[in-house]
């Protein structure tokens, strides 16, 4: 039986509360946000939407009359 390799992570980005890191393994690499007591997990290309969207986020945040 051959050893299973090991998964690496990295951490992403953290807050006092939050964290996003990513887990590579030998076939996939996956994303993972840990808010408070949920956590998302994504495959790449949920993890580039998610990305798109949280821009639009930003980019909305700064507009007359959004919403705070």
């Amino acid at each position: 039986m051959s050893p299973t390799p090991e998964m690496k992570t990295q951490t992403l980005a953290e807050t006092d509360n939050y964290i996003a890191w990513q887990a590579e393994e030998p076939d996939e690499v996956t994303y993972h946000l840990e808010l408070n007591n949920v956590t998302l997990h994504f495959f790449t290309e949920e993890w580039l939407e998610f990305l798109d969207l949280a821009r639009l986020l930003v980019k909305e945040e700064g507009r007359p009359g959004s919403a705070r």
